[in-house]
């Protein structure tokens, strides 16, 4: 199948001589990098329980037109459940004859099931079943839990090429010098996105997908690390996680590191705590020397400030939400932006959601946040000129961050528990909270902020120069034109006072009722 859809579905390349200045092919299938798995996965999943016979498990498939079940109990989560698939049945038949069919279908069913998040892009189910030789992927959520599956006769429609092998190199990497090989090949991907005409907020949750896939894999290199200098396995359940960009998959390509530990059980200074601070400084040596600098505000696992049993988590948010400190505040605003990449996802999930209704609960605690962040103004002259310095403009600062900022403190305001910008402005549009054309101009203007930065950050690379969020005027002028980002830009700045003005203006009592 592979070969028939590679050979006869994928339009040739062009050859052309710029075509490699960074690193890969500029032309691939755009399909997969923007459609997630949820979009084409069976949901629900279909089950065969354990002591079912592989003749009732034939007639299920057969009647509901698929090729695999999953076999356990639903409810567990998805690490404790197998999978047999046609293939599977044919197979059985093939070595033991008919009588396989009164076995009981858990003999024949294949243990660990291979898993993709649900909201990971296609490009990375399809390179994770060529890695493991199968056709048949388990897609689970946050929490572990299964949510449907994918089959390779769904992927068929996805046309995809030898392009998309290029997220799963990161999960295959052996070492650092693997893992820096893979990562380098991030920025080509994000210009061929780019040429394809794939939208930037898209491409910024690509590469806050592989962001996390990265520090994923060099978690499991710091463990291995760890084992080999004698301190053993972890100490006891744990998740690494991303904030931030990387938490709210946003990323662009001027990175630095922002990540934190949760364990489930240890005082600060104990055993534990010594174990995971070693882990810590590993990953984040081991993330600077692949190329995503130390985050300069501290924010790694390594810092005692972002690592802590679930206890120390719980004591430290209800810190911050009662008494936070503008310290604090520098940093507090992205926790809320987490998300897990590696080990217990539960912990992580449920930390989240308990830092969230807190954070809810406490209006003082918003209008301290809301505070922390103000001051945000178009960067607009007297005479209507922009102030750029050295022909470039801030972006993010000026621009993507009230955006950021607005959105979150809006969502924390009203419960609308999203991650990404967008969907939180969309689910306060929802609500009816502010102007329902403003709400969604500020999506618009977003998009437009990210495509900018993300234009401005691959012509630096191309030019041998670092990436950075300052994007030159000529741009500016080339992609929406100066009156379009002096009109973003005002309407960036007023939805950071839409929200501090909702923010300060509630009612104690009613954000109690809600």
């Amino acid at each position: 199948m592979e070969d028939y859809h590679t050979a006869g579905w994928v339009e040739p390349g062009v050859d052309r001589p710029d075509a490699d200045r960074l690193g890969v092919e500029r032309r691939l299938d755009s399909y997969p990098y923007r459609h997630r798995v949820r979009d084409l996965m069976s949901s629900p999943p279909a089950f065969a329980a354990e002591d079912a016979s592989v003749r009732d498990a034939l007639a299920a498939m057969i009647d509901a037109r698929i090729g695999s079940l999953f076999v356990g109990d639903a409810c567990a989560p998805a690490s404790a459940l197998g999978i047999v698939t046609e293939r599977d049945v044919l197979r059985a038949l093939r070595q033991r004859g008919a009588a396989t069919l009164d076995e009981r279908v858990a003999a024949i069913a294949t243990r660990p099931i291979v898993t993709v998040p649900d909201d990971a892009f296609l490009y990375r189910a399809i390179g994770r079943m060529r890695r493991f030789g199968i056709r048949h992927i388990a897609a689970v959520g946050e929490d572990g839990q299964l949510r449907g599956a994918v089959s390779a006769r769904d992927l068929l429609g996805s046309r995809a090429d030898s392009a998309i092998v290029l997220g799963d190199d990161i999960d295959q990497a052996a070492d650092v010098p693997a893992l820096a090989r893979a990562w380098a090949k991030v920025p080509a991907m994000a210009a061929s996105l780019v040429e394809e005409g794939i939208g930037a907020r898209d491409i910024a949750a690509i590469v806050a997908r592989e962001l996390g896939a990265l520090t994923r894999r060099a978690g499991g290199l710091a463990e291995e690390q760890l084992a080999r200098a004698g301190a053993g396995a972890p100490p006891c359940p744990y998740a690494l996680l991303v904030l931030g960009s990387a938490g709210r998959g946003e990323s662009l390509l001027a990175l630095d590191q922002d990540h934190a530990v949760v364990f489930e059980d240890g005082a600060p200074g104990g055993v534990e705590d010594r174990w995971f601070a070693a882990f810590g400084a590993r990953l984040a040596d081991m993330l600077h020397d692949i190329g995503l600098p130390y985050c300069t505000g501290g924010v790694m696992a390594g810092n005692a400030a972002f690592r802590g049993s679930l206890g120390t988590w719980r004591e430290r948010v209800g810190r911050w939400i009662d008494r936070a400190s503008p310290e604090d505040l520098l940093n507090v605003d992205i926790f809320f932006d987490l998300r897990p990449v590696y080990g217990d996802g539960a912990l992580a999930a449920g930390l989240w959601r308990e830092a969230w209704g807190a954070a809810r609960r406490s209006p003082p605690f918003l209008r301290q946040l809301a505070e922390a962040a103000s001051g945000h103004k178009a960067p607009i002259g007297f005479l209507g000129r922009l102030r750029t310095e050295d022909g470039r403009l801030d972006i993010k600062r000026y621009g993507l961050w009230p955006i950021v900022q607005g959105a979150r403190l809006l969502a924390l305001r009203h419960g609308v528990a999203r991650r990404s910008t967008a969907e939180r402005i969309e689910g306060v549009r929802a609500l009816g909270v502010g102007g329902e054309s403003d709400l969604a101009a500020a999506v618009e203007a977003h998009e437009r902020f990210l495509g900018l930065i993300l234009r401005a950050q691959l012509a630096d690379l191309a030019g041998g120069r670092p990436a950075v969020n300052r994007v030159p005027l000529t741009i500016i002028q080339a992609e929406v034109g100066v009156d379009r980002l002096k009109a973003d830009l005002r309407l960036a700045a007023s939805l950071h006072e839409l929200a501090r003005d909702q923010v300060a203006a509630a009612a104690p009592a009613a954000w109690s009722a809600a």
